[in-house]
């Protein structure tokens, strides 16, 4: 998915400066403790994602604007901290497939749930998807899924660090089922709302 990033604090030009003139890639890796910014380095979960910097729009004051896409999933190894901002040492970490009939299968149940979750959430708020642009195939389909998913990035946190294709996609449909429930709550009491009378007093 394209991840839109508003680059200020002078660590993070630094970074994103060096990046720009190599391979125009870095990691992205969720805070389990501290904040993202405007303080001390933090602690980031294990299992990150490279960003691959596709669009780069320079603003005032060294400032600037870039659009990335997720490319791969990798582990952290190592953390160094003698620079303003956190390097690691990485391997990429692909989710296996151990079984990929069972896998496919599992795709070909969790399509269709995608698809219901996209036409809610449009009853919603206006997103631009179209579930008839989704993969088929089991790897395209698990990576895309939970990246949809309106949820707390803990809780996709957890779906990242599945140890296969078919957990990560077992996993993401149960989420689906949860979260497609809470949308037609959401809905059903929007609807319940409008249908209340209101007091001309």
């Amino acid at each position: 998915m394209a991840l839109p990033l508003h680059i200020f604090e002078k660590r993070y030009k630094q970074m994103i400066n060096q990046v720009l003139e190599g391979d125009r890639l870095f990691g992205v890796v969720l805070i389990k403790h501290g904040s993202e910014a405007l303080g001390p380095l933090a602690e980031p979960f294990l299992i990150g994602c490279t960003a691959k910097i596709v669009d780069y729009q320079p603003l005032d004051e060294g400032r600037m604007q870039i659009t990335t896409i997720g490319e791969r999933r990798f582990r952290i190894h190592r953390l160094m901290g003698d620079l303003a901002y956190l390097v690691g040492e990485v391997e990429y970490h692909p989710f296996m497939i151990d079984s990929p009939e069972k896998t496919q299968l599992a795709a070909e149940l969790l399509l269709p749930k995608v698809v219901r979750y996209i036409k809610l959430l449009n009853q919603i708020e206006a997103v631009d998807l179209d579930p008839g642009d989704l993969p088929r195939d089991a790897e395209s389909l698990g990576n895309l899924a939970p990246a949809i998913l309106q949820m707390p990035p803990e809780e996709k946190q957890v779906l990242l660090e599945a140890g296969t294709t078919l957990e990560l996609i077992e996993a993401t449909s149960r989420a689906y089922s949860r979260e497609t429930a809470f949308l037609r709550a959401i809905i059903e009491r929007g609807k319940d709302q409008s249908r209340t009378p209101v007091s001309q007093n």
